[in-house]
């Protein structure tokens, strides 16, 4: 298990449906040491707190397995890492992997495994096209948040060392099974 790829953004402005929205969605590929703050890595924002970012929610972390399947279901489309708006690009790691509470040592940091994401409309326009979200969900690859159990640094490359907290806590995996199409925030095109 290891970190492939730190992915970091500010937020900015995007036209969406004929009006402006901010979004922190749009990450690129960062090298070199990071620092692992409180609530988020350097030189990463979140542009709406009341869903993403905040304790809960400080880092999002996604398989890069999940890429290829991405990459046969949209052919055509360009996905660098971070395109899914994650922080760090995991490898070996999936949501069958984890469970609610784990704790990820990398590098000198430490994460805690928290739940999975649940995609917005913002999903939908970092890709630009409406169906992302729609397709995001049915495809069962949510990836996961992690708060920040101790800050530190780390570096792409880094191993990934988990250590399990409750073998009965739930996978990342059955807790998105088990949440319902409410929780999704979708676009008007695909409600």
């Amino acid at each position: 298990m290891k970190v492939v790829s730190i992915n970091v953004g500010r937020p900015r402005p995007v036209s969406y449906r004929g009006t402006i929205v901010h979004t922190g969605i749009f990450k690129t590929p960062r090298t070199g040491p990071v620092r692992v703050g409180p609530e988020h890595l350097d030189g990463d924002e979140q542009a709406d707190l009341r869903v993403h970012g905040g304790v809960h929610k400080a880092v999002y972390a996604y398989p890069s397995e999940h890429y290829g399947v991405w990459r046969d279901e949209l052919p055509g489309v360009d996905l660098p890492w971070g395109i899914f708006g994650e922080n760090l690009t995991v490898e070996g790691l999936l949501e069958t992997d984890v469970r609610v509470g784990d704790r990820l040592q990398i590098g000198t940091a430490e994460f805690v495994v928290t739940r999975p994401r649940m995609p917005c409309f913002k999903l939908g326009i970092r890709f630009g096209r409406a169906d992302m979200v729609t397709r995001f969900w049915h495809a069962g690859r949510p990836g996961f948040y992690l708060a920040i159990g101790a800050e530190g640094v780390i570096e792409s490359g880094d191993r990934i060392t988990i250590r399990p907290d409750d073998p009965a806590a739930p996978t990342i995996a059955s807790v998105f099974a088990d949440a319902t199409a409410e929780s999704v925030v979708l676009p008007r095109e695909v409600m």
